[in-house]
């Protein structure tokens, strides 16, 4: 789950709730430094920062954290082997140190102040600083543009700060070209790793809620569609409409900037010969997908949204 979905949670639940936050990570981890999920006061959890090992021990902390309000540094060493009190579900044989936050006052604040931005399509860098013993924070949030955006008071530390800067993207977006039935699980498994989908064609028997019911919809030819999507440097085109003419058209109209990923389904011959002639200020992923040997339109989705997850690894923790 990312960090949008979970401020999603608490904007439209007045539930209590705890933010576990992975800031330090040394070893093998499931999940990377900078992962959040949310723990709510009645035993919903949200996200995932562990293949189920530890979720238990966070959750059986909630109520006192709830309690006293005060934030928690909680450690897991995981990395002797011979140590059994993990058992074999652990899964992860790392080291990690997991900050909880009572989701409340000043901070709640700040969590819907970053949702805020997040949905308005910008990337968000959170800072906390804390002493490496008690666990007052510092918070210092600011948006792209290097504007403040949020601050907290500073304060004399007797101790050394531990700083940890987390860089928070928007939801990317996905315009998939193309409405056949071979983009329907593309679609799919796009949304559920958190892609924000929109997809366009022409042919509006294809282009309906009933068949991609997650996504956006825009019915068009490619003249119509090109201005209501309002194309910027952050989104993911995928063009697999099959129709020879009107991907050309298309390509042709594409603003003369970067974007994040451009790919287009088919051979290579195939997009050669869609590209002839055309000057272009981009990468084309062509075929798309990772080589995984995919056969059938599943295994092929699998491929192309592996990809996507591949090129949209580039942000996370600033160190």
């Amino acid at each position: 789950m990312e960090m949008i979905e979970i401020c999603s949670v608490i904007a439209n639940s007045q539930r209590r709730a705890i933010l576990a936050t992975v800031v330090h990570v040394e070893g093998h981890s499931y999940r990377k430094k900078g992962v959040s999920m949310l723990l709510m006061d009645d035993g919903t959890i949200h996200g995932s920062i562990s293949p189920g090992c530890i979720e238990n021990d966070l959750a059986a902390r909630v109520q006192s954290l709830l309690n006293n309000g005060l934030p928690e540094l909680v450690v897991y060493d995981m990395r002797p082997v011979d140590d059994l009190s993990w058992g074999e579900n652990i899964g992860c044989g790392g080291l990690l140190h997991i900050l909880l936050e009572p989701v409340a006052g000043a901070f709640r604040e700040l969590l819907l102040q970053m949702y805020r931005l997040l949905e308005a399509g910008r990337r968000v860098v959170l800072s906390r600083s804390y002493p490496s013993s008690g666990m007052a924070i510092q918070y210092h949030m600011s948006a792209p543009d290097d504007s403040i955006v949020f601050i907290e008071e500073k304060r004399q530390w007797e101790e050394n700060l531990i700083t940890v800067s987390i860089v928070y993207e928007p939801k990317p977006r996905l315009i998939m070209i193309g409405a056949g039935n071979d983009a329907i699980p593309v679609a799919r498994l796009a949304t559920s790793v958190g892609f924000d989908v929109t997809v366009a064609d022409w042919r509006e028997e294809l282009c309906n809620q009933e068949r991609f019911p997650t996504a956006n919809l825009v019915v068009g030819f490619p003249r119509e569609v090109i201005p209501l999507l309002q194309l910027k440097k952050s989104d993911y085109i995928l063009i697999m409409s099959h129709q020879f003419q009107r991907e050309r058209e298309f390509i042709q109209l594409l603003p003369e900037k970067l974007y994040s990923y451009i790919g287009i389904m088919g051979s290579q011959d195939r997009t050669k010969r869609l590209l002839d002639g055309l000057h272009l200020h981009y990468v084309v992923h062509s075929p798309v997908g990772l080589q995984i040997g995919a056969d059938g339109p599943t295994e092929i989705a699998i491929s192309i949204v592996a990809e996507l997850i591949e090129v949209k690894r580039n942000g996370g923790l600033l160190e």
